[in-house]
């Protein structure tokens, strides 16, 4: 059953949502070669817990670690180890934060140090897609039109969409009601109303779409190997309209990016 938010609850929402971007912008500075992922799981506890959160994936399900870190050709879900980053390697790093007992989850992919022009393609197109996809998640859309519109966009670039990964309703609960996969057909699935929350996730492998889990429960990497990326908002409908609670702009200012692209989600600038 989807759990709709009512104004007062999406603003309780957008403050765990800004846990989350603001732990992702304080690890975009510790990104780089030669550091483990270990060690960045570790940062982004002490900070999640210093903003008087409780690190969201920590426990969940069982999951070891406070973050999922995924290099190259792992697609999500993979755990932080001792391994060092590497130049040229690339990372989504998965963060989830519960506060006033609401969840924010976001990602998003690093480039380590300098990666080749085509790693570069699937990081802008991923993201590109994610924003594909959230300008569908209005009210009177369904859940396929979402889907139908990052998987038409991703494909037109030749990469693979995963299908058994979806994002997710979110509130109380890190996983609620609607699933949003990253393909479908329009008109298809549930309707979209006023005060649904979501977590939209694009998924894209450079590429076949199709993966494999490993012994670990966790780990999931593509079948052929090759680099997969990961971008996450989390997403309200406000007066019918999509509306980010969370940003990335806090992982700009960290790397001198400069973008107007969330602009069109917001109904006030926000500041950083």
């Amino acid at each position: 059953m989807i759990k709709i938010k009512t104004k007062e609850e999406i603003e309780i929402m957008r403050e765990s949502a800004l846990v989350v971007s603001k732990t992702l912008g304080m690890l975009a500075k510790e990104v780089k070669p030669g550091v483990s992922t270990l060690y960045l799981d570790k940062l982004a506890e002490e900070f999640i817990r210093e903003q008087g959160a409780i690190p969201g994936f920590l426990g969940l399900y069982d999951f070891p670690n406070t973050l999922c870190m995924s290099p190259n050709s792992q697609v999500v879900h993979g755990i932080p180890n001792k391994t060092p980053l590497k130049e040229g390697d690339i990372i989504s790093i998965d963060c989830g934060a519960l506060k006033n007992d609401f969840y924010g989850d976001h990602a998003y992919t690093f480039a380590i140090g300098e990666v080749d022009e085509e790693t570069k393609k699937l990081l802008e197109i991923t993201k590109q897609s994610l924003y594909v996809g959230i300008r569908e998640f209005k009210a009177g859309n369904r859940v396929g039109d979402v889907g139908f519109a990052i998987q038409n966009f991703t494909e037109k670039h030749g990469y693979g969409v995963v299908r058994e990964l979806v994002g997710h309703g979110l509130g109380r609960k890190m996983h609620e009601d609607p699933e949003m996969p990253n393909y479908g057909k329009r008109g298809r699935g549930k309707k979209f109303v006023e005060g649904m929350v979501v977590a939209i996730e694009p998924m894209t492998n450079m590429g076949t779409h199709k993966i494999r889990q490993h012994a670990d429960g966790w780990t999931i990497t593509t079948l052929d190997n090759k680099p997969s990326a990961h971008f996450e908002h989390d997403v309200a409908i406000v007066n019918g309209k999509p509306e980010l609670l969370s940003t990335f702009k806090y992982i700009n200012k960290a790397l001198g990016i400069e973008t107007n692209e969330e602009d069109e989600f917001r109904a006030e600038p926000l500041v950083v």
